[in-house]
């Protein structure tokens, strides 16, 4: 056996992600039940749980730990389970025998007790029927009245002409959406990736309209906040000194609301951009054909689903820029606000050097006066000295010896001063003069 170096930790998820969630093989007249639940994010494992839950009554083998999709026969019906990361999928598959494809729902084969115990909420919920296509096309009129209450239908030649879909895009009495599917030529196979498409597409599309309501709350948040930034940088232009520091506190206030704000909006607007080119694409894979007088899933997202999105992309962009906007101002009015700080620190530091000069001079004429004060108590104390000399005869002139002990003193005194200064430069200390 080779030994090969050690996998990568993520090696073996990265290779089965590629293959998640596969379409199921559906053949012959089929109908199903698919709901979805918002759950937490990240994965919660409540939903892995109720499935084993499931499986147990039936005596089925549960799905593996950390599973993200799981189908099984439990006669009574067949379960698909699928986990994404907002929403836990559950599509619940019966045959048709005959009848109305949408009473019995294919879901009133569930347990109802263990249906009521499912996390999370629900979010999309639609009924799904395969039915294979007769000799004669359906009439539409006939379609809208039996079962769909009359509304305007929305459909198309799908796959080459190997099938026809339609729906009507709406909730009806049960709180389900509908959709038929029409087979003509598919193989099981081609059948389940399909019905897979159509399923995706109702809960894309669904996914995405959650962030219409965000962006319509956040519409006159943003003008206030735009009023708000637009009085802030109108009073920048007349402002004082004093009054410039209490208008950046203003819009650091207005910046720390925004940015909040785009924290809790940027990922719902991520998403729903994610969610709506998921659904452009799925209606794109199911090649369309026209049918007479009905629109196609293509016309009903660009005529209903595309301008909820352009809000929300106007929105989010409006957001954006507001939030730079604001980053601009903040950045102009501290430079303002630095300008003027500097200006200020300018005039104490001119202050403090018009006082360091008077204090220089002073310090100088201080130095002279210590000078002409020690020079005259030394002469002073020679001129005593000279006439103790005096006195006892020695014929010392104590007037000539005070005169020639002035510039002496007054010398020795000035070098004093000097050595000083010096000694205190050596030290680090500014001189006294």
């Amino acid at each position: 056996m080779i030994r090969m170096p050690d996998n990568h930790a993520q090696r073996f998820q990265i290779s089965h992600e590629v293959h998640a969630r596969p379409p199921e093989p559906i053949s012959g007249a089929v109908k199903l039940s698919c709901i979805a639940l918002t759950t937490n994010w990240p994965y919660s494992e409540a939903d892995l749980a109720v499935v084993a839950d499931l499986t147990r009554r039936y005596g089925a083998t549960p799905p593996g730990p950390g599973a993200k999709h799981y189908s099984v026969d439990l006669k009574d019906f067949r379960l698909v389970w699928e986990r994404h990361t907002e929403f836990t999928r559950y599509t619940f598959i019966i045959p048709l025998k005959s009848g109305d494809p949408f009473s019995p729902a294919a879901i009133e084969s569930a347990p109802p007790e263990w249906l009521a115990a499912l996390p999370g909420e629900l979010i999309v919920a639609t009924h799904a029927a395969i039915l294979p296509a007769g000799k004669e096309a359906p009439r539409h009129d006939q379609l809208t009245d039996q079962y769909f209450s009359g509304n305007a239908l929305i459909g198309a030649g799908i796959a080459g002409g190997t099938g026809t879909a339609i729906t009507d895009f709406r909730l009806h009495a049960d709180g389900f959406s509908r959709i038929l599917l029409f087979n003509n030529d598919m193989t099981p196979w081609h059948t389940g990736r399909i019905v897979q498409r159509l399923l995706e597409i109702e809960t894309y599309r669904i996914m995405a309209l959650l962030a219409l309501p965000v962006a319509q709350a956040l519409v006159p948040r943003l003008s206030g906040w735009e009023a708000e930034l637009s009085e802030i940088t109108a009073a920048m232009t007349r402002a004082e000194v004093d009054d410039e520091a209490k208008l950046l506190n203003r819009l650091m206030a207005l910046e720390a609301a925004i940015e909040k704000s785009h924290t809790e909006t940027q990922f719902r607007f991520g998403a729903a951009a994610a969610y709506y080119s998921l659904v452009r694409k799925r209606i794109e894979e199911l090649r369309e054909d026209r049918l007479s007088d009905m629109q196609t899933f293509q016309e009903f997202t660009d005529r209903r689903l595309a301008p909820a999105m352009e809000t929300c992309q106007s929105v989010a962009g409006r957001q954006s820029a507001l939030s730079e906007r604001v980053d601009r101002a903040a950045q102009l009015l501290s430079a303002k606000v630095d300008k003027a700080l500097q200006m200020q620190n300018r005039q104490i530091l001119e202050s403090m050097n018009t006082r360091a000069e008077l204090q220089l001079r002073l310090q100088q004429t201080v130095e002279g006066l210590s000078v002409a004060a020690i020079t005259y108590y030394v002469v002073g104390v020679i001129g005593y000295l000279a006439g103790g000399l005096a006195a006892m005869g020695l014929g010392v002139d104590p007037k000539l010896v005070m005169g020639i002990a002035v510039p002496l003193a007054a010398g020795a005194a000035i070098a004093g001063v000097i050595h000083t200064r010096r000694e205190l430069a050596k030290r680090g200390a500014p001189p006294p003069g």
